[in-house]
């Protein structure tokens, strides 16, 4: 196991995990993050280099964190060898079992191997699976503007959104998700709209893997095209820092997957699945 700190050999990786897309298109936007500043403090583990057959992105060993805290606790995966894989995973430095954590991908065997592993660690693993979804590029998305009345305005989002951001938000309800979005706000590009009296009442954000989430309109203000905006408006700052617009979406989200049908993006044929980790001890209502 071998953790990248060089910035040539990270930017080289860069350009060798685009030779992998679409399946290492979660480790890819990590890695963009990291070298375009690294807010989230992460950081690289391969298996090997030049030659990988494993790239995992982590949360730096340094950097403080909550035990229940699986948002910021969270790893993205891409291999090409799933034995390798399973190897890296059962090494004790490469994981900590001891927190909650997710792993992030978008191949088929990353619930085989975490469910091997797990049982010998008194590690619960939780699957979910998403339709992941690349924008087109900016120039083919069709021009969005706000209605005239009433007169919203395009903003950021700032740290006082969080609270409201969590509790709308369906993975949301937490002190650690809160903070996780707050940490978001700060870190990587959103939009909202704002009412007269400065209050959101439709966003979206980017993560800590470079994907649009938590797109998010209040009931009362849907069916007005907000959506497609802060949507079309990401998409576009993600475009111009050099990121792919990537997103996913729950396949019986039908509203959501009109729009994105709508915006021309293209559904891809590999699924996003995201893995809870949860030890043993940890086992609660509040976190199953």
């Amino acid at each position: 196991m071998l953790v990248l700190t060089c910035s040539t050999k990270l930017q080289t990786l860069e350009h060798m995990l685009q030779k992998n897309f679409p399946e290492s298109l979660k480790v890819y936007g990590a890695v963009l993050n990291i070298n375009r500043g690294n807010p989230f403090r992460k950081e690289v583990v391969v298996d090997s280099w030049p030659e990988f057959k494993v790239v995992l992105t982590r949360r730096q060993r340094k950097a403080e964190s909550d035990s229940l805290d699986y948002f910021t606790n969270a790893y993205a995966v891409f291999y090409k060898d799933l034995q390798e894989y399973q190897a890296l995973l059962e090494n004790p430095e490469t994981i900590n079992w001891e927190q909650v954590f997710q792993i992030q991908g978008l191949q088929d065997g990353l619930y085989k191997v975490s469910k091997a592993v797990a049982g010998s660690k008194l590690v619960d693993v939780k699957q979910s699976s998403f339709q992941m979804v690349i924008y087109p590029d900016p120039s083919t998305l069709p021009e969005v503007k706000l209605p005239l009345v009433p007169a919203p305005s395009l903003a950021s989002l700032d740290v006082s959104h969080a609270s409201l951001l969590n509790e709308t938000w369906s993975r949301g309800g937490s002190k650690q998700c809160q903070k996780y979005l707050a940490d978001l706000i700060c870190c990587f590009p959103n939009a909202c709209i704002l009412d007269r009296r400065g209050c959101p009442i439709s966003w979206g954000l980017t993560d800590q893997f470079a994907t649009m989430i938590h797109g998010y309109t209040l009931p009362e203000h849907r069916r007005k095209g907000y959506n497609r905006l802060i949507a079309t408006v990401l998409a576009k700052k993600l475009h111009s820092w050099g990121f792919p617009a990537q997103g996913n979406v729950l396949e019986d989200n039908i509203p959501s997957v009109t729009l994105l049908k709508s915006m021309n993006a293209q559904f891809l044929p590999c699924k996003f699945t995201r893995l809870i980790h949860t030890p043993f001890c940890f086992l609660t209502t509040s976190l199953l």
